[in-house]
């Protein structure tokens, strides 16, 4: 069985689980106690007591791509557990922006110090088990996603557009269940699970994550004929979706009505056992 624990998300149904704008999941497999991701602060620990999770009894730590909301509870995550290794694309550690809303770009990558000692560098494809496995070489979404058009990543002095080589999957396989966790899938949740199936030799089971179909600075969501393409190639697979964070709430709402039962809110405070 795979138990899957939502820490943190933008939203909560229970007054006892903070929520902010971020991401921190909880997975248990017989093998591992994992951990993928952070949220933007110490609230992820907050609700892992909440809910029963003890942090100091996970065995490994997956960050998704470098940005504030995903890993900035990186240094309370270090304090809480002194031994689980930390996977993460080296391209993380690099200086990520965002050109909207303020005159200057503004700096949402991770905020160091942090246990460089525990950290792994993870590449396009990392086998850690038979559990799990990481990947990040993935095609970028076309036509690109306009929710990116405002990230930036620093190469030498200058800002440049955001390729998002930082960013990695999840794929936890347990006997016949197979388990896809995608962060903010900016490089275009169709494209990572083409570059799942590849790797499986089928679809996932069930796929988690944000799908960054809307930004929360300009308000802006990705165009309907976009979402509605998303939507037809999601919905000839036989996947179950949960998703939420990045992908906004009338992206959501449209690809509901093409993906019906199978498409889920992902919220603070969800446990699944699949």
């Amino acid at each position: 069985m795979i138990q899957i624990t939502v820490l943190l998300e933008n939203t909560s149904v229970r007054e006892d689980i903070l929520c902010r704008h971020g991401l921190s999941i909880h997975v248990r497999t017989p093998e591992h106690s994992i951990l993928l991701d952070m949220g933007p602060d110490e609230a992820f620990a907050r609700n892992a007591e909440v809910l029963g999770i003890d942090l100091e009894k996970v065995d490994l730590a997956v960050l998704s791509h470098g940005h504030y909301d995903h890993g900035g509870g990186l240094t309370t995550f270090f304090q809480r557990n002194g031994h689980a290794p930390l996977y993460l694309r080296e391209e993380a550690l690099g200086g990520q922006y965002s050109r909207s809303g303020s005159p200057e770009p503004r700096y949402i990558g991770l905020e160091a110090p942090m246990d460089r000692i525990r950290l792994h560098f993870a590449g396009d494809v990392l086998t850690i088990d038979r559990e799990l496995t990481l990947f990040s070489a993935v095609r970028c979404q076309e036509p690109p996603l306009r929710s990116n058009a405002v990230l930036l990543r620093q190469e030498g002095e200058n800002l440049v557009q955001d390729t998002f080589r930082h960013e990695q999957n999840l794929l936890i396989t347990v006997e016949d269940t197979a388990v896809l966790l995608a962060g903010c899938a900016h490089r275009g949740i169709v494209p990572i699970l083409e570059q799942c199936e590849a790797l499986l030799g089928r679809s996932p089971d069930v796929v988690l994550g944000g799908f960054h179909l809307h930004s929360p600075r300009t308000g802006e969501t990705e165009p309907e004929p976009v979402i509605r393409q998303i939507g037809a190639e999601l919905a000839r697979r036989g996947s179950r979706y949960y998703t939420g964070h990045c992908t906004g709430s009338r992206a959501y709402d449209q690809l509901k009505q093409q993906l019906g039962d199978r498409l889920l809110p992902m919220y603070g405070g969800l446990v699944l056992k699949i």
